[in-house]
């Protein structure tokens, strides 16, 4: 059988796709590794409208829950390898072989954080160590906290966390900030920023929540530990979507190029939307949003195509 349309991803941006797919009656499908992405890495959701607060598990449950209303089939566990197209119809081969095809596909595979890779970081994952400020920050109200990353994204991080932290602590493991000079200066007035060069992370440590932070440090050469409740990491994101290189446009960051009136990419009837895309803000309620038009999109193409 070939779908109509087939929606690669199933978080906000991919699960609202497929809920406006549905009302427009396409055949079509969400395939997915997994469901909820990076939404699931936050405590607290505060800036999605409806919800005072939602934790990211509540808010991918309540939007799966309406996809399955409209009965849209979700696919999931299967990753993708690689898409074609051949004589107008788009093919998207599964790991394993299966060849799935499709008229039009989104693509709204979102992105990963990049991870420190230390021990510590994976157990105590939205138990002090999160990965989103603008989600996350006023879960730090009175709190000393540390942000491991000393570009653009981390300074951010430290401005969001300066109306909540009590005490804020910019790690950064090279010899120095490659933030902007004039971000680092409004940091530092404020009184409330410490700025630690060469100072590489080996380890969090904590009981039920983490509590202290073991690191090396490069200036003196010895391993020391910072009391710290939360550990903000802001070491870059990737785009998680391999499998498109070199079949759309892509920026230098790996995110896919689109048309923001559309979200078509550089293929006309591929479609993307959300953090994988390089739409400038990366927020769930945006991600929502455009998930929306990208489905929108996707049922005009179908429908002048016919």
């Amino acid at each position: 059988m070939t779908y109509d349309l087939i929606i690669i991803g199933g978080a906000t941006t991919g699960l609202t796709a497929g809920i406006y797919a549905a009302r427009k009656k396409m055949n079509a499908a969400i395939i997915t590794k997994e469901i909820g992405g990076q939404t699931l890495l936050t405590d607290s959701i505060e800036n999605f409208p409806g919800f005072e607060s939602v934790s990211g598990h509540e808010l991918i449950k309540k939007i799966k829950e309406q996809v399955e209303k409209y009965k849209l089939p979700i696919m999931e566990g299967k990753e993708i390898e690689s898409l074609a197209k051949r004589e107008g119809i788009f093919e998207i081969k599964i790991k394993g072989g299966e060849i799935i095809p499709a008229k039009a596909i989104i693509i709204a595979t979102g992105k990963n954080p990049r991870r420190l890779n230390v021990p510590g970081e994976r157990q105590f994952e939205n138990k002090g160590v999160v990965y989103c400020s603008t989600c996350d920050a006023p879960l730090f109200g009175g709190k000393d906290v540390a942000v491991a990353g000393g570009g653009n994204s981390g300074f951010n991080s430290a401005f969001d966390l300066l109306k909540y932290a009590n005490k804020i602590y910019v790690m950064e493991s090279g010899d120095k900030f490659i933030g902007d000079e004039f971000m680092q200066e409004k940091l530092r007035a404020t009184g409330k920023v410490t700025f630690m060069a060469k100072t590489e992370i080996k380890e969090v440590k904590g009981g039920a929540f983490m509590e202290k932070i073991i690191y090396f440090d490069k200036n003196d050469g010895k391993e020391k530990e910072l009391v710290a409740q939360g550990l903000f990491v802001n070491i870059g994101w990737t785009p998680s979507g391999g499998f498109v290189k070199d079949f759309v446009g892509t920026n230098q960051a790996g995110e896919i190029v689109i048309d923001p009136k559309t979200n078509e990419t550089s293929v006309k009837g591929v479609f993307a939307a959300g953090d994988v895309t390089d739409i400038r803000y990366k927020q769930c309620v945006i991600a929502a949003g455009e998930g929306a038009k990208a489905a929108l999109s996707a049922y005009d193409y179908l429908k002048n195509k016919k």
